[in-house]
């Protein structure tokens, strides 16, 4: 089966004593969906730490250079996806199951104004709860949850 790995972090910005989490809007895969909301992440290259890719893809994906990336808080995401973008019929069926594994990080920044990529088709900044309710995936929820958790917890 083959496997991915990707790396990347959820990404909060203090607002009158209030963290702001930033989720991006993924284009849709395929024609007539919706797309996903979620958090900057991507592949790690050979010879990239988890925490270079990281920075990496988050400016890539945002444009934000002033990342703190904060200790003591790192999360693995595990899934199974089936790279069948542009198959139909059975041969949409018949694509391979990939096993993907994410590392997220937990970082701090000032920006506020991000520059998204082609990748994505919009971003916003909510606090907490609102952020959750935003959020596609149930794994990404739980995410959220634990990174506010650390969050205030360090305060």
């Amino acid at each position: 089966m083959p496997k991915e790995k990707s790396a990347g972090a959820i990404i909060y910005r203090m607002e009158n004593g209030v963290p702001h989490y930033l989720l991006l809007h993924y284009a849709p895969a395929e024609k007539g969906k919706r797309g996903q909301w979620g958090f900057a992440k991507g592949h790690v290259e050979q010879g990239e730490t988890e925490t270079e890719t990281a920075k990496r893809e988050i400016f890539e994906e945002t444009g934000i250079k002033d990342l703190k990336i904060i200790l003591g808080f790192k999360e693995l995401e595990k899934y199974f996806f089936r790279r069948n973008y542009g198959l139909a019929g059975e041969a949409r069926k018949k694509a391979p199951w990939v096993f993907k594994l994410v590392v997220f990080f937990l970082a701090e920044t000032k920006t506020k104004d991000v520059k998204i990529s082609d990748e994505h088709i919009d971003f916003v900044w909510l606090p907490i709860k609102e952020a959750i309710k935003k959020t596609t995936f149930k794994n990404s929820k739980k995410l959220l949850e634990k990174a506010n958790e650390f969050v205030l917890s360090i305060k």
